[in-house]
């Protein structure tokens, strides 16, 4: 992470389809997240019931990233109201202050293929995943993160 005091770009900030997001503070150690479609997050520390830390939002993204990578073999093989839970976890390692492993379950009822189907599902959903999911792609090959402060002097 880079820590500069010029302005990002609007081109570095841009999102797909012309969205914006932004962050904004709520009182001590609290943000809302939004974007301009309307949708919001609350943020904050462990502290706060009714808010996702940071850490959390990045895991959800992970698990909500590959359900929907999957969701298309899923359905078409399952029906469109097939009931996924994607359960996602990992601890931070407090020295280095990252995650150094997340992990994901997903939890489907595939009884009813036949064994071949049901592999054959397992493949396609593995490799959509692997091929889809772009914040599984980010996480697995690192990022580039530029951070610029911009404000009176």
């Amino acid at each position: 992470m880079t820590n500069e005091t010029t302005a990002t770009t609007d081109a570095a900030l841009a999102n797909a389809g012309g969205t914006r997001l932004w962050v904004e503070r709520t009182g001590k150690r609290r943000y809302v997240g939004r974007s301009s479609r309307g949708a919001r997050v609350e943020i904050g520390d462990i502290a706060y019931d009714e808010a996702f830390t940071p850490g959390e939002l990045l895991k959800i993204a992970l698990a909500g990233c590959s359900g929907l990578s999957a969701d298309a073999a899923l359905a078409r093989r399952l029906g469109d109201d097939v009931p996924v839970t994607i359960q996602v976890g990992g601890l931070a390692d407090d020295d280095e202050d990252r995650y150094p492993a997340l992990a994901e379950r997903l939890v489907v009822d595939l009884s009813a293929l036949e064994p071949d189907a049901r592999e054959r599902l397992l493949t396609v959903m593995h490799r959509a995943i692997d091929q889809h999911c772009t914040v599984g792609r980010t996480l697995q090959a690192g990022a580039q993160v530029e951070l610029s402060v911009v404000g009176e002097r």
